[in-house]
């Protein structure tokens, strides 16, 4: 028979493994964010190189290698780049897009497997089930949200995502609607650096500008929305 004091133990012994499970994951992205990003252990020309090798199916093959670029969290920016830069604004920008939805995917349902059960045990039922409320309501929205707030990783926020429980389709939808204006922008600076486009590096500004700016009103009325919920 067990004793009260091993009953009591036990949820304290749950919480622990939770948090451990939440910590090696959180640690794992921190490592591989710092291989990547820092010390690039992934070169991105030479994987355009090897693209570029595969002929008409390029497009289609840089949309499989650059989502799971993303997902391993080589910066978006440079993989949107190289899209435009092997393919052109028009093209490189749907390539461009194709890769981010598939990033989301991939990092959703990476975060979804390794913290989702986790993120609720230690929310507790009732704030899990408010979560998904919200989630319910606005998951859709929070995705496009995010991103257009500049200076957020888009992949490190889909494994966020997912660990709360965010579904798929919203993921793909609000990583395909959210993402439009940036992968412009980021394809066509790319294109530029094979040949030079005054007029479509001004919009490409342009198009950032704006998106940073409605980028930064979205989280500040977000933000003030939730604190008055509280």
């Amino acid at each position: 028979m067990n004793s009260p004091d091993s009953v009591d133990d036990a949820p304290d012994i749950s919480r622990r493994r939770h948090i451990a499970r939440l910590a090696v994951f959180v640690v794992f992205l921190g490592v591989l964010f710092y291989l990547v990003a820092v010390q690039r252990v992934i070169d991105v020309e030479q994987v355009r190189s090897v693209v570029a090798s595969t002929g008409p199916l390029a497009p289609l093959a840089y949309v499989v290698v650059s989502a799971t670029l993303g997902a391993a969290l080589v910066p978006g920016p440079v993989l949107a780049a190289a899209s435009g830069f092997l393919f052109g604004p028009l093209l490189g920008t749907f390539v461009t897009l194709g890769a981010t939805v598939g990033t989301a995917m991939m990092a959703s349902l990476a975060g979804r497997r390794a913290g989702r059960d986790s993120a609720r045990a230690l929310l507790g039922p009732q704030r899990a089930d408010r979560i998904d409320g919200l989630i319910a309501r606005g998951g859709l929205w929070a995705v496009v949200g995010q991103r257009f707030v500049p200076g957020i990783s888009d992949a490190l926020a889909s494994y966020a995502f997912g660990a709360f429980g965010v579904p798929l389709w919203q993921m793909a939808a609000g990583a395909f609607i959210g993402s439009a204006p940036r992968a412009f922008v980021y394809t066509a600076l790319g294109s530029t650096l094979g040949e030079f486009s005054a007029p479509l590096l001004t919009a490409a500004i342009v198009v950032w500008c704006l998106t940073a700016v409605v980028g930064v009103f979205a989280a500040r009325r977000g933000w003030q929305r939730w604190r008055s919920r509280q």
